[in-house]
């Protein structure tokens, strides 16, 4: 290697390492705007990768293919997002803009926080891949203003540290927990692999009684969820008490 080309080499941004940056690291970054250039912001930057991840799911979206979605050059994206992660943060942000925050009934704040988390769960389920996604820091504006809500709504029932944070984060993972169960199960052609497991369970009944037992391995998502969502809520109120 030539002096000049070692030169090169030393002062050529390391753009692996730069690809790397943490997950949430975009929330202490102001957008960017690039002066005399084609109208790229972020907003379209995360309207085009919410289309990929709901079209292809997580593994599929590259840096690349994003900019080729937006018809822009890879250096043009970078200036306004650094890493893969940060398209990741925002669009999974972007999702939590979808639930629509309950007016808040004081008389009734069971009425309100089941509003509040049945809209998030259906969130999740349009979007499949946001199960996977949701052990990342969730910083972004929208999420801490559910997340805020969730916790004022527990607040004015009463609870108080640190059962109010115990029983926002027992909510928060049910929801969580029942979106990953269900698209776990079904494929994103909407594909439903009951059929399979209760015929499995059929061939080991002696080994799984009890599940074999079962109609099916859910017969009602939404009801599944609701009875479950009561039952937390009811042994919440409980220990409140």
């Amino acid at each position: 290697m030539s002096d000049s080309s070692a030169a090169a080499g030393r002062t050529r941004p390391d753009r692996t390492r730069a690809s790397d940056g943490r997950a949430g690291d975009v929330w202490f970054r102001p957008p960017r705007v690039l002066r005399d250039s084609p109208p790229l912001s972020r907003d379209r930057i995360v309207a085009a990768a919410l289309e990929l991840l709901d079209e292809e799911g997580v593994e599929r979206l590259t840096m690349r293919r994003l900019a080729e979605r937006l018809g822009a050059g890879s250096t043009t994206l970078y200036w306004h997002v650094k890493t893969k992660n940060d398209v990741l943060d925002l669009a999974l942000d972007e999702l939590f803009a979808e639930v629509e925050l309950p007016r808040p009934d004081p008389s009734d704040w069971r009425a309100t926080a089941v509003a509040l988390l049945t809209g998030w769960r259906a969130a999740m389920l349009r979007h499949p891949w946001s199960a996977a996604l949701l052990g990342r820091p969730l910083l972004g504006p929208n999420v801490l203003t559910r997340t805020e809500f969730l916790h004022a709504t527990l607040a004015g029932a009463g609870f108080r540290q640190p059962h109010l944070t115990a029983a926002a984060n027992a909510l928060a993972g049910f929801v969580i927990g029942s979106a990953l169960s269900q698209t776990a199960w079904q494929s994103r052609d909407g594909d439903d692999v009951h059929e399979p497991a209760t015929r499995l369970l059929e061939q080991h009944r002696d080994r799984y009684p009890l599940l074999a037992a079962r109609d099916s391995v859910v017969d009602d998502w939404d009801a599944d969820f609701g009875r479950g969502l009561t039952y937390l809520l009811d042994g919440i109120c409980a220990t409140r008490a």
